[in-house]
C-alpha cells in the first residue's frame, strides 16, 4: 500500500474528500455555491473546528447572526458551538475548501512534527 493518496476533484457542488483519501485525522470538503445560492442549512457541531478558505468569487458567512463578508483569499476559523451558514453573493459564485478538525487536538505541526530523512 502506497503511502499516500491522490485524487481529482471536478466542479461539484460538494465533494467530501475523507473516503476518497482515506482521511484519519480530519474531514476536507471541496465546494461551490453558484451566485445567489446558500447552503440550505444552519449547523454547529458538538467537538470540531472548522476552517474555512475562499477559493474564488464572493460571499458571506452568518455566524451566531453576525455577518461576516467574504472574498477569494479569506481564511476563516470557526468555534464548534457557533451557529453558521454560508451563501456566495447575489452575482458571483463562491468556491471554498472546508477542513474540519477535532478542537484541541493539534499536537505537533510543521517543523515541530517532522521527521527529517536522511
Amino acid at each position: 500500500m502506497a503511502n499516500f493518496s491522490k485524487v481529482s476533484v471536478a466542479s461539484d457542488a460538494r465533494v467530501e474528500l475523507h473516503d476518497l483519501l482515506s482521511l484519519t485525522g480530519a474531514e476536507v470538503s471541496v465546494n461551490h455555491l453558484p451566485a445567489g445560492a446558500g447552503v440550505p442549512f444552519v449547523h454547529a457541531h458538538k467537538q470540531n473546528e472548522e476552517i474555512y478558505g475562499i477559493l474564488e468569487g464572493k460571499g458571506k458567512v452568518v455566524i451566531d447572526g453576525e455577518t461576516v463578508e467574504l472574498a477569494a483569499g479569506d481564511w476563516v476559523r470557526i468555534a464548534p458551538a457557533a451557529m453558521r451558514q454560508f451563501s456566495a453573493a447575489a452575482d458571483t459564485a463562491m468556491g471554498f475548501i472546508c477542513i474540519q478538525v477535532k478542537e484541541h487536538s493539534l499536537e505537533g505541526y510543521t517543523k515541530d512534527d517532522a521527521v527529517v530523512g536522511v
